[in-house]
Order: C-alpha cells, then sequence, then structure tokens
C-alpha cells in the first residue's frame, strides 16, 4: 500500500470542493434559505489563505523536527495494512487532543476562535481556518513519528481527514444512522459550532466521534434545541484584522487587569470565560448555574 502525495490529494479534493460548495450555494438560493453570504465566503476564504501561507512558511521547520523524530523512532508497523489502520486512529485521536485544548486552553481559543466566529454553516466553513494553528499544530504529531510513523504519512493522513472534516460542515445532510455511532457526521459537527449553551465545548473529533463519547464531551444534536451558530457573544466588527485578533484584543485587556502572576496565568491557560471576579463564566461553570436554576 503507498502512500499517496499530499499535493494529489489536494489536486482530487478541489473539484471535489468546487462541485459541492457550488450545488449547496444553488440549493441554498432556490430554497431562500440563505445559508451563504458574499461577505462570510470572502472571510472564510480570507482565512483559509492566511492559514495556507503561515503553513508553507513553516513547514521546512515543523516537517525537519518530525524527520528528526522519526530517525529517532522506537519502532514500526511492518504490515501496510496494520500500519495504515494505525495512523489512521493515531492520527485522529490526536486531532482530538489538538482541538480539545484549542477549546478549554484561553490561549489557544484566542487562535481557534476565528473558526467558530461566523452565525453561518455552510461548507466554506469548513475553510475558515484558524490562522495561527500552524504554529503549534505539528507538536501534536511528533509522539506519531516517534511511534515509527513517516512524517509524509502523517501529513496525508491528516490531509484526508481533513477532507471529510470541511464536508461535515452542512445543514442539507440530516442524520445517518448507524454511522452517528462511529463517526463525525453533519450532525455532530452542527453541535460543534453551535452556541446553545447545552452544545458548546462538544464534539471535537475530525473524523471519528468515538474519542467524544470516551472522553465525555459528545452531545446529540437535539430537534427540541435548534442549533444557533457563531459565539455565545458574536463579533459586530468584521475588519480583516478584528476577524483574527478579536479575542487576542480581549486576552490582553484581562492580561492588564491587577492581580497576582496567578491570576494572569489563569487568564491565559485556564478555559474561555474564566475571571478571577466571577465577571465572565467558562462552559462549565454556566451548566452548573444552569443545573442550580433547574433543580429549583
Amino acid at each position: 500500500m503507498n502512500a499517496v502525495p499530499e499535493t494529489l490529494l489536494i489536486v482530487w479534493a478541489t473539484p471535489l470542493y468546487v462541485l459541492v460548495i457550488g450545488a449547496e450555494i444553488l440549493l441554498s438560493h432556490w430554497q431562500h434559505r440563505n445559508l451563504y453570504s458574499w461577505r462570510g465566503v470572502f472571510q472564510n476564504l480570507y482565512l483559509t489563505l492566511l492559514n495556507g501561507s503561515l503553513d508553507l512558511l513553516l513547514r521546512g521547520l515543523y516537517v525537519g523536527l518530525l524527520v528528526w523524530v522519526y530517525q529517532r523512532r522506537l519502532g514500526q508497523l511492518t504490515n501496510p495494512w496494520a500500519y495504515w489502520t494505525a495512523l489512521l486512529l493515531l492520527e485522529d485521536f490526536v486531532f482530538y487532543w489538538l482541538h480539545r485544548f484549542d477549546h478549554f486552553c484561553r490561549v489557544l481559543w484566542a487562535v481557534h476562535v476565528t473558526h467558530h466566529s461566523s452565525e453561518e454553516f455552510n461548507l466554506t466553513t469548513g475553510f475558515r481556518s484558524s490562522v495561527f494553528q500552524p504554529v503549534y499544530r505539528f507538536l501534536y504529531f511528533i509522539p506519531l513519528a516517534l511511534l515509527g510513523f513517516r512524517p509524509e504519512d502523517i501529513l496525508v493522513m491528516y490531509s484526508a481527514t481533513q477532507i471529510w472534516g470541511i464536508l461535515v460542515h452542512t445543514q442539507y445532510v440530516g442524520k445517518l444512522g448507524f454511522l452517528e455511532w462511529f463517526l463525525v457526521t453533519p450532525s455532530h459537527h452542527r453541535v460543534h459550532h453551535a452556541s446553545n449553551l447545552q452544545y458548546l465545548d462538544r464534539n471535537m473529533g475530525m473524523f471519528l466521534i468515538v474519542w467524544d463519547r470516551l472522553f465525555g464531551t459528545f452531545a446529540e444534536e437535539d430537534p427540541a434545541e435548534p442549533v444557533r451558530y457563531g459565539l455565545t457573544t458574536n463579533i459586530t466588527d468584521h475588519s480583516p484584522v478584528n476577524l483574527v485578533f478579536h479575542e487576542w484584543k480581549k486576552l490582553a485587556d484581562d492580561l492588564r487587569k491587577p492581580g497576582p502572576l496567578t491570576q494572569k496565568l489563569k487568564y491565559l491557560f485556564a478555559p474561555p470565560g474564566w475571571s478571577h471576579d466571577g465577571s465572565s463564566l467558562t462552559a462549565a461553570q454556566m451548566r452548573q448555574q444552569q443545573a442550580l436554576v433547574d433543580s429549583q
């Protein structure tokens, strides 16, 4: 079983993206669903171009590091089917934790929030990239190289699962029966992009939903609780700079508040919403508060 070059995956996927996005735009227009806006599409394109440019700029550095680690690998699977199956499972597993930390660490959320700041949810939302994620994403791939997976194969597998991760950004596909139990489906990912309290910080997987089921971050899409897309407090300034840096500005304001070093470290590394004085709450704190109200 030979590795498919990452560039060939991109070449193959591009016409697929054009086809399905074009079809979704036409359906949305004909059915008057207004799932797309020009502003949203251009924002998504702008953010993916920034992300891709930074990734290309840093690629030589992080691939070199992965090669260095791979040369010191602990071992390697020789059976090609076992090799690629293990790589799929482990790459998806490390992505789950990358994505989970993006949601539960404030400084990483400042990077990732751009992907969630749109109040629209359509196939182009999959391209609404976290601009600075290439700066640290490769760190999660180091254990894979150490376990004996070739760096080029790691990148191919990430790109392959990312194709699926883009295609689940749609409102046109309902629940998919038994596939809902182990795959990330459009229904699961709609939940992930919701700002409803019961859906916050749920369904972190890229390809497999089993990690969310195992580690307590799974939530089912509930017809009685329609999804509201975007942030708990949506941005009003959609300028190119603010799209990328609005959460960094809020973080800087919080770091300037008087207090000890431990307070500043919590503003950096505690979950989004943490505050020293209770003026804002994390998703977990809001759920606890709501549970108390519901129990009365």
